[in-house]
């Protein structure tokens, strides 16, 4: 039975490979993006299958955020699964170095507070608001035959618990989202809609491309044993596993993929 499906951040990367295999098992997808609805128009003419749309607008802006879930239910129907993959990375350069990023020792207390405010706003309260709105659709609208009351997949961070000390902004966000959603698996299994979270750790997409084929490249992929960097697609399909009804008894759980890069 085809799912509507709502992918956060879908225009390229993580976000669009996700957008692709939810499609490619016969779902009905929307792509959200920020501001790139050409990348994500791209994306949308690759999906199989129908029903699929493009919607934009900034995460960032509470008010927009109702106005999303709202259109892509009308759209798709229903919203049977949220995935929040959008993510803010905060990597300007730092001024007088070389370095990326908003270091405690280096960065000015305006460009701090700047960075704390843009990451988290997108990175865990956008979450947040997006799983209340979807959630009340969920609930408000019955599923199709077939089809359970809901899933919500949060796309965290291995970075949440090794430390990100360039970007701390970035680590305590996705630390933040990591809990939320373990808040909301407690709230939300009594009505039949599961929350899980996975934390990756480095994925191979054109967004890390200049890292992995620079100098320290090398460096990233000793950081697994495998001696590699995940791919886009490995991590879309665990997304999709952890939507399926068969990851039910997964709900709470976040799950490590990073290839024993990083274990706790």
């Amino acid at each position: 039975m085809s799912r509507g499906v709502l992918v956060t951040g879908a225009s390229r990367g993580v976000g669009a490979e996700v957008a692709r295999v939810f499609a490619a098992a016969g779902d009905r997808v929307v792509l959200h993006c920020r501001g790139a609805v050409d990348k994500a128009n791209a994306v949308l003419a690759e999906l199989p299958g129908e029903g699929h749309a493009v919607l934009s607008g900034d995460l960032g802006d509470t008010a927009s955020i109702p106005l999303l879930v709202e259109e892509s239910a009308r759209m798709l129907g229903r919203i049977d699964v949220l995935v929040n993959n959008a993510a803010l990375f905060v990597d300007e350069p730092v001024a007088g170095s070389r370095r990326l990023g908003h270091p405690v020792l280096e960065t000015s207390y305006e460009d701090w507070v700047e960075a704390w405010r843009r990451t988290l706003a997108v990175n865990l309260e956008a979450a947040a608001h997006l799983t209340w709105c979807a959630a009340r659709q969920m609930l408000d609208v019955e599923p199709a035959d077939g089809v359970k009351r809901g899933a919500v997949v949060n796309v965290g961070s291995r970075g949440a618990y090794r430390g990100e000390p360039d970007v701390p902004a970035y680590g305590a966000s996705k630390a933040g989202l990591h809990s939320f959603g373990q808040s909301m698996a407690i709230a939300l299994a009594p009505h039949d809609i599961t929350v899980t979270s996975i934390a990756p750790g480095f994925i191979a997409t054109d967004m890390t491309a200049q890292h992995l084929d620079g100098p320290g490249g090398d460096a990233i992929r000793a950081q697994s044993p495998f001696n590699r960097v995940a791919t886009a697609t490995e991590v879309a399909n665990a997304v999709h596993w952890l939507a399926s009804p068969e990851a039910t008894w997964s709900s709470g759980a976040v799950l490590d993929f990073n290839g024993a890069s990083y274990l706790r």
